[in-house]
């Protein structure tokens, strides 16, 4: 009973570590002084937030992108988990697991090195195309992590019981396996959104004058001095992150009691 008490206020005093920030963040976006010195409940910050046309085409720009990289990196890490399923082959899991533990700031570096290799001989510039697809690359990794742990408790005699039946082995993929794998495939996809909507460091990298994200812009109004549109618009995004990561374990976790 001792070990567990103690244990309790460890866990309280990790989460209070870990979220005190954010919870401090939250309240004095309702502050109606500019300081960090409270003065009264206000939405000033809020309406403030929404008034910036600035922060309103940052956003713009994140939410396509997370919107186009969700989809192409989600259809693209499920076939490859399926492949892999299929065809185990250990050295191209592992390539792939790669770019989950190199830290990003190299893996920005090294796509804007490649961007401007081939901007020698193709007549683009960095813009919103090579954010989306630097964010493809980074997380088609966790689409494939994610559909992969479903597929080995996937039974195959399902899809071959469906062939024996006359399907094709598209039509058993698209009719048998691909329903069965469609709560980890929308956990995946809410992942990825999250993923390429925070993502700073390979997006500051990789991005065009016009195809600024919200992070960058946040970033560089904190930079400039305290703003507290800053708190709204960070607290709106920690709300709307959180929700999605709740849907996600949501749907995590049915899949596992299945």
């Amino acid at each position: 009973m001792k070990n567990s008490r103690w244990l309790s206020v460890y866990a309280a005093a990790a989460y209070g570590f870990l979220h005190l920030p954010l919870a401090v963040l939250a309240v004095f976006s309702f502050n109606s002084s500019r300081f960090t010195q409270w003065e009264g409940f206000s939405l000033t910050w809020y309406k403030a937030a929404f008034a910036d046309t600035q922060l309103a085409e940052a956003t713009v720009n994140s939410l396509l992108i997370a919107l186009a990289a969700t989809l192409l990196a989600t259809a693209a890490g499920t076939l490859c988990a399926y492949g892999l399923w299929k065809r185990n082959s250990p050295w191209i899991t592992t390539s792939l697991y790669l770019s989950l533990v190199t830290p990003e700031i190299v893996m920005g570096i090294s796509l804007l090195a490649l961007y401007q290799w081939i901007f020698r001989y193709l007549a683009i510039r960095l813009g919103m195309h090579t954010v989306i697809l630097a964010h493809v690359m980074f997380c088609t990794a966790y689409v494939v992590t994610v559909v992969s742990a479903r597929l080995r408790a996937f039974d195959a005699s399902l899809e071959e019981a469906a062939m024996d039946l006359g399907a094709t082995e598209w039509q058993a993929f698209l009719r048998v396996t691909l329903p069965q794998l469609a709560p980890a495939v929308a956990s995946a996809a809410l992942l990825v959104f999250i993923t390429s909507f925070d993502d700073y460091v390979i997006t500051s990298l990789v991005a065009g004058v016009d195809s600024e994200t919200l992070p960058m812009v946040i970033y560089a109004m904190a930079r400039k001095g305290f703003n507290p549109s800053i708190n709204a618009i960070s607290t709106l995004i920690v709300v709307a992150l959180g929700g999605l990561i709740l849907v996600s374990n949501r749907l995590e976790k049915n899949e596992a009691e299945r």
